[in-house]
């Protein structure tokens, strides 16, 4: 985590670092180290001045309650899909070697994609992410939650 003026600071300083040719580059913030949502779960409660609830506190004011993972979600963020970040000149900011369709290939794929949203063909879809998205790996099949959701109401 960072505070919104690190984050700004490093956001400007790497859209100067800019190059004027047509390469795609991705600037990576580095955030440090990595935090543990149940770490960060009771510092938050303590740093309001109030107290876990727990077995070793049972008169504390807030308990966190672990549910588990719900579908679609995940355990790590993946900030890149390629894993060799290249440095630059700020030891904040890492440049990511993405891998990237030219617009003029990419278009058709978009218009196709369009299409299949709007007819809500879901399969097709999927195809044409597991074609264009390197490193798209589905793990479940596909599952139309609008549609589960708006028959739960």
């Amino acid at each position: 985590f960072m505070t919104i003026p690190e984050a700004a600071q490093l956001v400007m300083q790497s859209g100067a670092m800019l190059g004027q040719d047509d390469v795609a580059e991705v600037f990576v913030l580095d955030m440090g180290e990595s935090v543990k949502i149940m770490d960060l779960a009771r510092r938050m409660i303590q740093l309001s001045g109030l107290r876990v609830k727990n077995e070793s506190c049972p008169e504390g004011d807030i308990e966190i309650e672990t549910i588990g993972l719900r579908p679609g979600e995940k355990l790590y963020e993946e900030l890149l899909i390629g894993n060799d970040p290249k440095t630059t000149r700020h030891p904040g900011i890492l440049m990511a070697h993405e891998d990237f369709i030219p617009w003029n290939e990419l278009q058709p794929y978009l218009r196709d994609l369009r299409t299949a949203v709007d007819a809500n063909d879901v399969h097709h879809m999927r195809a044409l992410l597991l074609k264009l998205v390197h490193g798209y790996q589905p793990e479940e099949k596909v599952v139309d939650w609008a549609h589960l959701e708006s028959t739960w109401r």
